[in-house]
């Protein structure tokens, strides 16, 4: 039986499940299996799967049901001490499943192993650095205030936790794995890997570009966190509600630029800062949530989309993301 199992839930992905499932394969560790969940997909993903021999692989389908359920669709099926998570448009860099097996194995208190994340764009060049943020131990009040986890493709977690805080919450569209990340944290200690091993696909066409139902699954997250709270942490729910949308603001603002998605970040805006007006002193970040705003709303997408193109190779100077 392998040690370690990789649920994959892939829903429309015949662009990037190569790639992905291939930064799996590539891992240090191989003592392990691949569980793609097919969601539905009504394109080429199974065809794509189709051409991928490896006997660690197998491939699942279901009727379309969402994130969640896949999830744990995949849970179901998932024979290994240690389960991880990818989401069929990220990738992980080769040492990733070792780094955090190692981290769970010299900490055996500790349930779940996280490391950091970088953005890359659709054609895997880098954009930006996630937050790099190291918390080991009981973690759930920093995780509670901030999702330092960043996406579903990060932890690796011992199977045995699941029996202990249960499947995904599939009444929840969006933000269902700050959800169970939460509800570890309520129950385990975490250990960080400092180092990015996390590669989070930006993509127009990704479900984390609907903002709307983020926010809706972000505030229903919110709503079963303050029912358990306790009184140590009531003092800091507008720092929580305030962080929540200075993200949300920023999702809003990321990839490619138009004038609805402007306008709600407007409103994340103006959220984000009733709760803590103290995000107005970040100058430089401040100028550039702006300047996006701005050009999101008075420009046409194509208008934006040239000037933001042509920002970024002014900061990054076209520097290619090469990650061994």
């Amino acid at each position: 039986m392998p040690i370690i199992s990789v649920i994959i839930p892939a829903y429309n992905a015949e662009k990037t499940i190569k790639e992905t499932i291939g930064s799996v394969l590539n891992q240090t560790v191989t003592d392990f299996e691949v569980l793609v969940i097919n969601d539905g997909s009504t394109d080429g993903t199974l065809d794509v799967i189709a051409g991928i021999k490896d006997e660690r692989l197998r491939v699942f389908s279901y009727p379309h049901a969402g994130v969640a359920t896949t999830r744990n669709r995949g849970l179901a099926h998932a024979v290994g001490e240690y389960i991880s998570f990818l989401d069929a448009d990220d990738l992980w860099t080769p040492d990733k499943l070792e780094a955090q097996l190692n981290a769970l194995q010299e900490n055996p208190q500790a349930a779940v192993a996280y490391s950091w994340t970088d953005w890359i764009d659709e054609l895997r060049q880098f954009l930006r650095a996630g937050g790099y943020i190291t918390e080991n131990g009981q973690v759930y009040e920093k995780l509670l205030v901030r999702d330092f986890i960043e996406s579903g493709s990060n932890p690796l977690i011992r199977a045995e936790a699941f029996q202990s805080v249960g499947k995904f919450d599939e009444s929840l569209e969006f933000s269902e794995d700050w959800d169970m990340w939460l509800r570890l944290a309520a129950c385990y200690e975490f250990v960080a890997v400092p180092s990015a091993q996390i590669l989070y696909r930006i993509s127009p066409n990704s479900a984390s570009f609907n903002v709307w139902k983020m926010e809706a699954g972000s505030l229903r997250v919110l709503e079963k966190a303050w029912a358990q709270i306790t009184p140590s942490i009531q003092h800091r729910k507008r720092e929580i509600l305030g962080n929540r949308y200075k993200y949300l603001t920023c999702k809003a603002i990321e990839g490619n630029l138009e004038r609805r998605r402007g306008l709600v970040a407007v409103r994340f805006f103006w959220q984000a800062i009733l709760n803590d007006p103290a995000w107005l002193g970040r100058g430089k970040l401040m100028l550039i949530v702006f300047l996006k705003i701005g050009l999101a709303i008075l420009l046409s997408p194509q208008q934006a989309q040239r000037i933001r193109t042509s920002l970024r190779k002014w900061f990054t100077k076209e520097r290619p993301f090469q990650r061994q």
